[in-house]
């Protein structure tokens, strides 16, 4: 039978703890297909919460189901998890454990329905209040909406995931997968307070985790006072506009971007340079423009290939043996962006004519409209030439 461990971290939960672990083992009762557990995680609570974990052990009700870890000190919400976490899959043997609130703010008759989830293939069942059939609570303050919704809208909208309605829901379902995928991560990160959930769900995702969601309707506390202070909005927000900029900058396209644009920066200098060396001669239909024009190409061409390699595509670097047979056929395929540029230069020459536009005084050189086809054409081959590194240079092995 697969196992399930309920995880509820606490910190000054005595008035809590007791009837949170009776209502859960209620559910219990009703679960057939899993052996179901819990695992409290007390960061050495000063209302000593833990004293009163261990008197429920005592009881036969809970007796080996019922277990406690106690943090030397306090931890926090994220290293709580992560402890328990590591106990559950280690040592108690847990297919799957539960993140559970000790106030009770989570719906407990839902468990059964996370579980099928889980059962039907789910590396990752979120606990959602803003999908039809969740909620929270009317008659909460003014900052504890402003705080949750608004924090939902804004961490979707910059990260610029909207397939997760429940972004900083503590109310999940993890199974073994999910967190041997992601821990080793949150470890290395020091994760605080709340943005831990967050930051799992957000690391779920890029590891192409299947995640859903299922409804509940939060429920404010009964005893004691909610753990949620300004350093959450401080943190989460640091963390999610940190993830974004990681994000941009360690993107594919990115990264080709910032390659054309060297190598657009290389093709403007030789084109200058080839310009000035080469003397002007008009033969049928070769100019001295349009040879300078596909000499600063080439060059620009074996600049794109080197830093493609070596970076934009490192994760499918081409070896040296390969090298020359590739270096080829990236020529071959970057022909239709010569094509394209050539066809624009040639075309603006022949219709528009070359004239100057700007003086650029700090090089003491002229910017005309010859310069100005050349950087058109390269743009509409970008297009082109990243379809074709994809495609045939750069192959994604199956």
């Amino acid at each position: 039978m697969k196992k399930a461990i309920v995880i509820i971290p606490t910190y000054n939960e005595k008035d809590n703890i007791e009837i949170t672990v009776s209502a859960i083992f209620d559910v219990f009762a009703k679960i057939n297909s899993w052996e179901m557990n819990i695992l409290v995680v007390d960061d050495s609570s000063p209302d000593k919460t833990y004293d009163l974990v261990r008197k429920l052990q005592k009881k036969k009700k809970y007796s080996s189901k019922l277990h406690l870890l106690i943090n030397k000190q306090k931890a926090g919400l994220g290293a709580a998890y992560l402890k328990g976490m590591e106990k559950a899959f280690g040592d108690l043997k847990a297919d799957v454990v539960f993140e559970f609130d000790a106030d009770l703010s989570h719906d407990e008759t839902k468990i059964p329905l996370f579980l099928d989830r889980i059962d039907q293939g789910d590396d990752l069942v979120l606990g959602s209040r803003y999908i039809p059939g969740g909620g929270i609570p009317d008659d909460w303050g003014f900052h504890r909406k402003v705080l949750s919704q608004v924090g939902n809208i804004v961490t979707r909208i910059i990260l610029t995931d909207f397939s997760i309605r429940d972004w900083t829901g503590g109310y999940r379902a993890i199974t073994k997968k999910a967190y041997e995928l992601v821990s080793p991560e949150m470890n290395s990160e020091k994760f605080a307070g709340y943005t831990f959930q967050i930051g799992f769900l957000h690391k779920s995702r890029l590891k192409g985790l299947k995640i859903s969601e299922v409804p509940y309707k939060f429920r404010d506390r009964t005893f004691g006072k909610s753990k949620i202070g300004p350093e959450y909005i401080k943190n989460a927000l640091s963390y999610i506009i940190k993830m974004k900029i990681k994000s941009i900058l360690n993107h594919r396209i990115f990264k080709f971007l910032i390659v054309g644009g060297l190598g657009t920066l290389v093709q403007l200098i030789t084109l200058q340079l080839f310009r000035a060396l080469l003397p002007d001669f008009s033969w049928l239909f070769l100019t001295s423009f349009t040879l300078t024009t596909f000499l600063s190409i080439e060059i620009a061409i074996l600049s794109n290939f080197a830093l493609n390699n070596l970076w934009t595509f490192a994760d499918r670097k081409i070896t040296l043996a390969q090298a020359p047979f590739k270096f080829l056929q990236f020529n071959i395929t970057s022909a239709g962006s010569i094509l394209i540029q050539l066809i624009v230069a040639t075309v603006g020459e022949k219709v528009w004519g070359i004239f100057d536009l700007f003086m650029i005084p700090v090089i003491n050189m002229n910017f005309d409209t010859g310069t100005l086809y050349v950087m058109i054409g390269i743009l509409l081959g970008l297009f082109w030439n990243f379809f074709a590194y994809n495609a045939f240079i750069w192959k994604k092995k199956k």
